[in-house]
Parts: C-alpha cells; structure tokens; sequence
C-alpha cells in the first residue's frame, strides 16, 4: 500500500507541474511577481497531495523568528521536499541553485524570470563570487535568499558538511540568517519514490545577527541546526519508531 500511494502520488506530483508550467506560461509576463504566484500554487497543491494521498503532513514552528525585508535562509536539505514547502514563507525569494535547472525545458524558463540565483558549480570560487554578488543585489532589494548550507541533499541524520559559501555570503551581504531545521529526509527519503505517512517538523529558528566573523557564523550555524535538527528527527522517531530502522537503511 505505501508503494502504491507513493507511485500514485509521483505521478500526479510531476503531472501537476507540468500542467501548471504549460497553462502557466502567461505568468511569465508578469515577471517574477508571476512566477511566485505559480510557485505558490504548486507548493500549496503538491502538499495537498502528499497530505490525502499518502498521509503526509507539515508541522511549522517558529514562524515568528521570520523577519521582515532582506535575508538569508539556510535550511536542511534531505530531500526535494523543502525545495518547494518553504517558498510560502517567503514574500520575494530567489534560490541560489545549480545552472544545469536552468536548461530544463520550460522549468528553466521560470527559473530565470524568476530572478533565480543560478551559478555554474565547476568554475569553483567564480560561482561563488557571482552568487555574492547576486544576492547582495537582491538583500538590498528586500528579497529572501534561500541557500543550503551543504550544498546538495544529504540523509537525515547523516554528518554535517557544511560548505564555506553561505559564510561568505553572509558576511559580504552583511544580513541576518535565519536556520531552518527539519526532518523530511525521514519521510521523503532520497533516491526512492517512496513518502511515508506522518508529519515533517519544520522549525525557523532565531535569526543569527549580521557581523560575525566568517568561521564563528559558521560555528554557530551548524551547531544550532544540527542540535535542532537532531532533535526534530528524536521527536518524530518517538512517536514512530520502526522510522529509527527506515534511517538505518538510508544510503
């Protein structure tokens, strides 16, 4: 049963898209401000299939600690869930994301009008200088930066890598960062179609100030997303523990 309702909501999870990418496509005219209106969209309705089709729902804590104009977000990454249910909380974002999505037909049109961030990673510190640079542009717009702080998806409850670019963007921006912790890697695992029934933790937590040296930024980072994000994993295993075992196996 739980392959079948996984399948059955893959399916309508990419069917979804594409239909609200092509029926979507005057939104391109009205720039980004039409883009995140879709964005919404598919967010609010990939959700709403995860919650009647599997049984996956999201819990959102700490939605104060969101502040108002021009910052950083640096959450988790377990999955491709987070990459689409966080666009809600914020007003006028761009992803700093890889170039390669910007080639995707039709899904890189939108990515582009959108004002997304999107940097070539072999060209190493140039990518990064160009990502500074961008987000500076869109800080000083009062626009949401959202940034992984490892860079790529990695299993729930896996070590922490984290890389040097959100230091260096926050200090050169010189705006506060908010962490996101989460455990969706419990119930959205990588490299299967399987999404388990429960409820994502999600939880913003207090924003770290502009103005801490590079390292020390970094220090505080990942011990506060890493102790709550540990925590966030405990609390759901708790409540299911055949999901220590799911955690186990993760590759």
């Amino acid at each position: 049963m739980l392959f079948a309702r996984s399948l059955v909501f893959n399916i309508l999870f990419y069917a979804t898209l594409a239909f609200l990418m092509i029926f979507g496509l005057p939104c391109l005219v009205a720039g980004r401000r039409g883009v995140f209106f879709l964005a919404r969209l598919w967010a609010n309705a990939s959700n709403w299939l995860l919650r009647h089709i599997c049984g996956l729902s999201a819990e959102y804590r700490g939605v104060a600690n969101i502040p108002e104009g021009g910052f950083i977000f640096a959450p988790k990454h377990q999955s491709a869930w987070e990459t689409f249910s966080l666009i809600p909380f914020a007003k006028d974002f761009s992803f700093i994301l890889k170039r390669e999505l910007t080639w995707v037909p039709i899904f890189g049109w939108y990515l582009s009008r959108g004002e997304q961030i999107a940097i070539n990673r072999a060209t190493g510190g140039s990518a990064l200088s160009e990502a500074t640079r961008r987000s500076l542009e869109a800080i000083s717009q009062g626009r949401q930066i959202f940034i992984f702080p490892e860079g790529t998806r990695r299993p729930a409850g896996s070590p922490p890598l984290y890389k040097f670019g959100v230091a260096k963007i926050y200090a050169e921006t010189r705006a506060s960062c908010v962490p996101v912790a989460l455990n969706s890697g419990l119930f959205w695992p990588r490299r299967t179609i399987l999404r388990r029934p429960g409820t994502i933790l999600v939880e913003f937590l207090e924003a770290i100030p502009p103005g801490l040296p590079r390292d020390e930024f970094l220090r505080v980072l990942s011990e506060r997303l890493e102790s709550a994000t540990n925590r966030l994993i405990e609390e759901s295993i708790a409540k299911d523990p055949s999901l220590r075992q799911m955690l186990a196996k993760q590759p």
